[in-house]
C-alpha cells in the first residue's frame, strides 16, 4: 500500500464517527489519572540524589521486603492460573446443581472489603483457628508468616483468572476435541496440544492482573502478615511506616522501585502473551 493510499484510508470517515474526540478524552484521561501521579511520584523520589536513591534500594530491609511482597505475589499468580483455569473449567464444562451459586461465589473477593478478607482469614488460619488449629499439631503454621500472605493474595487474585479465562474457555470449539479424540489422541494430548495453547493469552492475562493486584493488596495481608521486619513485611506497609515517620523521599523512592520492576514484569508478561497468541494463530 502506497503513502497516497494510506492517507486516503485515514482520511475516509469512519462508520463510527468521533475517532478524534475519543482519542483526546482517552489521552487526557490516562494523563491526569495515571501519567501526571506517577510523573509526581518520580520527581519526589529524584529530589533524593542517585547516592540517597540507591542507599535506600539497598537496604537490607527494604529488599527484603520486595522479595516477600513480589515473591508472594508470584506465588500466588502461579498457584491461581493453574486452580484458577480448574475453576472456570469446572464452570464452563459441566452443569450440576449449584453450579450459578459457585459461580457467584468467585466475584465475593471483588466485593468484600480487604480488610475483612485479612480478618477473617487470620481468625482462620491462626494457631486457634479452626483451620489452624488442625494444622498445628502437624507443625505447619501460615498466620504470620510469608505463607499466610501467599493464602491472601491467593484469594484476592483468584477472581482474576476466572473471568479471565471462562470467557475464552466458552468459545472453545468443542468439535476440535472430538476432532483430536477420533485421531487417536488421548485426554492428555487433547488437553496439552489443543485445548491450553488456545487458553494460554488468557492465562498468561489473568496471572498478569493477580499477580498486579497482588504486589499492591495491602488490606487483606496486613492482618495475616505478622508484619515482622525481615521476615514477613510487605513493601507497601514499609511505605507506610516511612510515610508515618514524615519520610516522604523515603516513601516514594521505594514506591518507584516497585513501579520499575512490576512495568518491566507486566511487560514480559505482556510480550510473552503476545508471542503465545501469534503462535497459537501460526499453528491453526
Amino acid at each position: 500500500m502506497t503513502t497516497g493510499q494510506m492517507m486516503k484510508n485515514w482520511r475516509q470517515p469512519s462508520i463510527l464517527p468521533g475517532f478524534g474526540l475519543t482519542l483526546g478524552y482517552t489521552i487526557f484521561y490516562l494523563t491526569v489519572i495515571i501519567l501526571i501521579p506517577l510523573v509526581g511520584l518520580v520527581w519526589r523520589s529524584a529530589s533524593l540524589g542517585w547516592a540517597e536513591f540507591f542507599s535506600i534500594a539497598a537496604d537490607e530491609r527494604t529488599m527484603l521486603a520486595l522479595k516477600v511482597s513480589f515473591g508472594s505475589a508470584l506465588a500466588a499468580g502461579a498457584i491461581n492460573a493453574v486452580f484458577g483455569v480448574i475453576v472456570a473449567w469446572v464452570l464452563v464444562r459441566y452443569d450440576f446443581p449449584g453450579r450459578r451459586l459457585l459461580d457467584a461465589v468467585v466475584d465475593l473477593p471483588f466485593a468484600l472489603p480487604t480488610a475483612v478478607a485479612g480478618i477473617s482469614l487470620a481468625a482462620l488460619y491462626a494457631p486457634n483457628g479452626w483451620i489452624g488449629a488442625l494444622l498445628a499439631p502437624l507443625g505447619i503454621k501460615i498466620a504470620f508468616t510469608p505463607v499466610g500472605i501467599v493464602v491472601a493474595l491467593v484469594f484476592v487474585g483468584l477472581p482474576f483468572v476466572v473471568r479471565t479465562v471462562q470467557p475464552v474457555m466458552e468459545e472453545l470449539d468443542r468439535e476440535v476435541e472430538e476432532a483430536s479424540a477420533t485421531l487417536g489422541a488421548t485426554r492428555f494430548q487433547t488437553l496439552r496440544m489443543v485445548v491450553l495453547p488456545a487458553l494460554t493469552p488468557a492465562i498468561l492475562t489473568g496471572f498478569a492482573l493477580a499477580f498486579a493486584r497482588g504486589v499492591g493488596e495491602y488490606g487483606s495481608v496486613i492482618f495475616i502478615a505478622g508484619n515482622i521486619p525481615y521476615v514477613s513485611e510487605i513493601a507497601p506497609l514499609l511505605i507506610v511506616i516511612r510515610l508515618e515517620e514524615f519520610n516522604y523521599a523515603g516513601a516514594t523512592a521505594i514506591a518507584c522501585i516497585m513501579l520499575v520492576i512490576s512495568f518491566a514484569m507486566l511487560l514480559f508478561i505482556n510480550l510473552l502473551q503476545m508471542w503465545s497468541r501469534r503462535r497459537y494463530a501460526n499453528v491453526r
